[in-house]
């Protein structure tokens, strides 16, 4: 028990040692910060301004997929939420948000100006 005693005192005097300990520390806390950013923070903010730009190029005549893996049309674009044509069908029409397509597939020979003339 005196012992514990004795080395928190020889910490607190000042030794050598223990300052070296603590800024070592410090040092390997800044490198596991800076890994945790590059492998995970920076991937994720990444990957959401992708998909902040894939939501705000949606427009009318787009093929989507969703995330639940249907493939359809979009028929009509509100601010956060599109409806999505599925099959032939002209009955199934389902509103969903934009954040559930997954991927965009612009038709084919149509500019960005064409399917803005088509509104």
């Amino acid at each position: 028990m005196n012992l514990l005693f004795l080395t928190d005192g020889a910490a607190a005097a000042g030794t050598p040692g223990a300052g070296m300990s603590i800024v070592s520390m410090v040092i390997y806390l800044v490198i596991i910060g800076a890994v945790f950013y590059f492998l995970l923070i920076r991937p994720q903010k990444k990957q959401q301004k992708q998909m902040d730009a894939l939501v705000s190029s949606l427009e009318i005549g787009d093929s989507v997929l969703t995330t639940a893996g249907f493939y359809g049309v979009v028929i009509d674009v509100m601010e956060e939420v599109i409806v999505v044509e599925f099959g032939n069908n002209k009955n199934c029409r389902i509103p969903m948000k934009k954040t559930a397509v997954v991927e965009v597939e612009k038709p084919e020979g149509a500019t960005p100006t064409e399917t803005k003339e088509k509104k």
